[in-house]
């Protein structure tokens, strides 16, 4: 599958949600679509998703537009938060109301979560607990195989051992069954061993699209005797700072060389790698902040 989005911009009333946004998925990843409130991620899976159309801009699937195409919208599913509380069939009378519209739909492994979340197959959906109904909506977007997946904070509501489940089950059911799908979170530390790539959205704008890999290798901490700190980082792009009395801890935005790395444990500086979480913090910094992420990446 070939997923496209061209110059996207998405405007309600005078407020511009999406800006000129361009990126293309073709490879069967799990990408992580990370974002602060408001950065426009809901939006942006909307019009993924066919649910709503662009203000301007285009939204392309296998080369088709996506939008109330009656052959696309039954390859894509779009699980997010959503509100149970007029539906009063049970687990098992909605999944078969699912899968009517979902050609790769597998019951059987639909069944297996049911018993793996613990969820009452009798019990109206409108009466589970919030988690239960997030555990829910994993179970159809996992048991579609849809060949673009995507999740709005599906976990919602979820407790810990709930949300191992769903991380394990998504997968292992990606390796035997691949896809593009996409997660949308704000548990980055906790999610990104499951991100082969990262999209990160800042303002309606699309900040970086990169390898999770590589993203990673950009930052370094550094951390040893205050002096030889600032010696050693004065070339760099410091995105964070620590005092520790006579240590110092710099977070640097750039790729170390093999020499610069020798370099600081030569001198006694521990290197240790940025996680995920951090380069997000603060390559979504506010204000002024803004302008120099938007520099780095």
């Amino acid at each position: 599958m070939n997923v496209k989005v061209q110059n996207v911009s998405l405007h309600y009333g005078h407020h511009a949600a999406l800006k000129d946004i361009t990126f293309e998925l073709s490879s069967n990843k799990i990408y992580g679509l990370l974002g602060r409130n408001g950065a426009g991620k809901t939006s942006l899976l909307s019009i993924m998703s066919s649910l709503r159309e662009p203000s301007s801009g285009s939204m392309t699937i296998n080369g088709e537009p996506s939008f109330e195409n009656a052959r696309i919208m039954p390859q894509v599913v779009f699980m997010y938060n959503k509100d149970y509380k007029d539906e009063s069939d049970n687990v098992k009378t909605m999944l078969q109301g699912v899968q009517r519209y979902r050609p790769r739909f597998d019951m059987d492994y639909a069944e297996y979560l049911i018993d793996r979340f613990k969820l009452d197959k009798k019990k109206p959906v409108k009466k589970f607990s919030k988690g239960m109904q997030s555990a829910f909506n994993a179970i159809i977007g996992l048991a579609s195989r849809a060949p673009l997946t995507i999740f709005d904070e599906v976990y919602l509501g979820m407790d810990a051992p709930a949300r191992d489940i769903f991380y394990e089950e998504l997968l292992n059911d990606q390796q035997k069954y691949p896809r593009i799908i996409i997660l949308s979170t704000h548990l980055v530390s906790e999610m990104d061993y499951l991100f082969d790539d990262v999209m990160l959205l800042n303002k309606g704008e699309m900040l970086l699209h990169e390898g999770y890999d590589s993203l990673i290798s950009k930052g370094a901490t550094i951390t040893g005797n205050r002096e030889l700190v600032d010696e050693f980082a004065q070339s760099k792009q410091l995105i964070s700072v620590q005092h520790l009395g006579s240590t110092k801890s710099v977070m640097v935005y750039g790729e170390l060389s093999d020499q610069e790395h020798k370099s600081a444990l030569a001198k006694g500086l521990d290197v240790s790698p940025v996680s995920l979480q951090d380069l997000f913090i603060h390559l979504t910094k506010e204000e002024d902040d803004y302008e120099t992420a938007r520099r780095l990446s």
